[in-house]
């Protein structure tokens, strides 16, 4: 059984890594955009959807501990 401390865990992790992965990937295509680099926009772009990826594999990790009880 998954207890309320593991989905409060997996709440905050999953906020940290999305904050951590999104930004550096805003940051990043900015500045390059920012400087005349029109290829900061692939960076930039895909951002938000990436920022997810951590917390949806942790998300996942958790429902196979789950089904595993």
């Amino acid at each position: 059984m998954i207890k309320r401390g593991e989905i409060v865990m997996l709440g905050i992790s999953a906020g940290v890594w999305g904050a951590l992965t999104g930004g550096m990937l805003l940051g990043i295509g900015l500045a390059m955009i920012v400087n005349g680099v029109h290829l900061g926009f692939l960076i930039m772009l895909p951002g938000a959807p990436l920022a997810a990826l951590p917390g949806w594999l942790q998300a996942r990790r958790l429902a196979r501990k789950l089904g595993a009880d």
